[in-house]
């Protein structure tokens, strides 16, 4: 194909178009395009040209837009404690702006201790969520070491995931599994939102698998010597990470207008142990 006749329709924007928001990386549809005859120059700004329209677009769509119905616990009158399922849990903050809200004793200790008993032997260098491909990486933003559990693995972790759905109100298949969390001295979570990215070509893949992410909650299995909260940044807002304690926060669409910008302080002495539990729209499978 001559390079000096070759003109981008809208035929082909639309052909573009269809193959990013269809899942395929932009590598992938790049390669397609030149294995057409397409001078590189030419299909790499049209795809460059494409994947910023997308984007803007999805963005403009998404910070009017919002999920109806979230998790969230029952706290009509402000009571400082609530008992879920027979056991005790203390309100110790709230924030509406982001949602934002810190539980006491959401786990007892002996559960606590054996969560991190069961999880020790299967940690692995912690990976995130790669949105380009839908899978999985390791990323120098995350330096602790991580492991999940199959929901509904073993009796403490079943229950402990049927305390949270009661908590939250929030169906128990909705859960991803438990991740649980080592972070030694030094390490850190640099801050970083739960949601997945709707503009990245990898998302629908995740998306497939249970929906959108609308919550997140991390119980602190330990008390870290020193440092190791969980920040907020955008709010200027720190949470002491204290064993059996939690912090909950949702997030009801996949925009920074949520102000869920997050992220795990560096520890400074000791070592800081976490489990998270990410919640989705629908059944996580």
């Amino acid at each position: 194909m001559n390079t000096t006749t070759q003109t981008v329709t809208p035929a082909l924007r639309q052909w573009i178009a269809d193959q990013v928001r269809g899942g395929f990386t932009p590598e992938q549809v790049l390669k397609s395009m030149l294995d057409s005859g397409w001078h590189f120059g030419v299909a790499s700004q049209a795809l460059q040209d494409v994947t910023s329209d997308i984007r803007q677009e999805m963005e403009r769509s998404l910070a009017g837009q919002a999920f109806t119905k979230l998790p969230e616990p029952s706290l009509e009158d402000s009571p400082s404690r609530i008992v879920v399922d027979g056991h005790p849990v203390d309100i110790v903050m709230t924030s509406q702006d982001p949602r934002v809200v810190v539980f006491g004793n959401l786990l007892t200790h002996a559960e606590c201790d054996g969560v991190v008993d069961l999880a020790a032997k299967r940690l692995e260098r912690s990976h995130t969520v790669d949105n380009r491909t839908g899978g999985s990486e390791v990323n120098s933003a995350r330096t602790s070491e991580g492991m999940f559990f199959d929901r509904g693995e073993n009796e403490l972790v079943l229950g402990i995931e049927k305390r949270i759905a009661a908590l939250l109100n929030w169906p128990l298949e909705n859960g991803e599994g438990l991740q649980v969390l080592r972070y030694r001295p030094g390490a850190e979570y640099k801050p970083h939102y739960d949601y997945f990215d709707p503009t990245q070509p990898g998302t629908p893949a995740i998306l497939s698998r249970g929906g959108q992410r609308v919550a997140t909650l991390v119980m602190y299995l330990n008390t870290p010597d020193r440092g190791g909260a969980t920040t907020f940044p955008d709010v200027k807002l720190e949470v002491a990470p204290v064993k059996g304690n939690a912090v909950f926060f949702s997030y009801d669409r996949p925009h920074p207008a949520t102000k869920t910008l997050h992220g795990g302080a560096p520890v400074i002495a000791g070592e800081k142990w976490v489990a998270t539990k990410w919640l989705r729209i629908g059944r996580f499978a």
